[in-house]
C-alpha cells in the first residue's frame, strides 16, 4: 500500500496565480478613469500639490486625464481659488490652506508622486506650527521669543 504525502507549500514551481499578463495601459486607464470622475477642483489641487505648473502645462496634464470642455472653461476661476500666481515665471502654486484637502491615496498619483507628496507634506508640517498639532498656536504671527520658530 503506497500512501502519498499531502502536497507541501515548498513546491519547486510555485502555482501561477494570474493567467493573463497585466497590461499597463489598462492599469493607467483605470487610474485615470477614477480620477476623471473626481471633482475638477480636486484634480487641480492634487496636481498643484506636487509641483508648480504654468497654465498651459496644467491644461495639458488635465487633458491627458480626460478633462471636459466645461471644466477647461472654469480653470481660471478655480486657479484663483486654490493657487497663487508667481509673477516671475507665470506659474501657479497651491495655496497653503488647500494642502489640508490633499488625499495621500489619490488615485491619479503614481508611487513616485505619493512619495514626493509625503516629503512635501512633511516639510510643510515641519515649517508650519499649526499644521500637525492643536498644541501649537493657531496663527503664524510673530513669535514671543522674537525669532521665527523652525522645527
Amino acid at each position: 500500500e503506497v500512501r502519498r504525502a499531502p502536497q507541501s507549500t515548498t513546491e519547486p514551481v510555485p502555482e501561477r496565480k494570474r493567467t493573463t499578463p497585466l497590461n499597463p495601459a489598462n492599469i493607467i486607464r483605470g487610474i485615470f478613469h477614477g480620477v476623471s470622475r473626481r471633482p475638477f477642483r480636486d484634480r487641480v489641487i492634487h496636481l498643484l500639490a506636487l509641483r508648480n505648473y504654468k497654465k498651459p502645462e496644467l491644461l495639458a496634464r488635465l487633458q491627458r486625464d480626460g478633462v471636459q470642455q466645461k471644466d477647461r472653461d472654469c480653470l481660471g476661476q478655480i486657479l484663483q481659488q486654490v493657487a497663487n500666481l508667481n509673477a516671475k515665471d507665470s506659474s501657479f502654486s497651491l495655496k497653503e490652506h488647500c494642502f489640508q484637502d490633499i488625499q495621500k491615496d489619490w488615485p491619479g498619483y503614481s508611487e513616485m508622486e505619493r512619495q514626493s507628496l509625503e516629503l512635501i507634506l512633511s516639510r510643510k508640517a515641519a515649517s508650519s506650527p499649526d499644521a500637525t498639532s492643536t498644541s501649537h498656536l493657531p496663527c503664524q504671527g510673530p513669535s514671543d521669543r522674537g525669532a521665527p520658530s523652525r522645527t
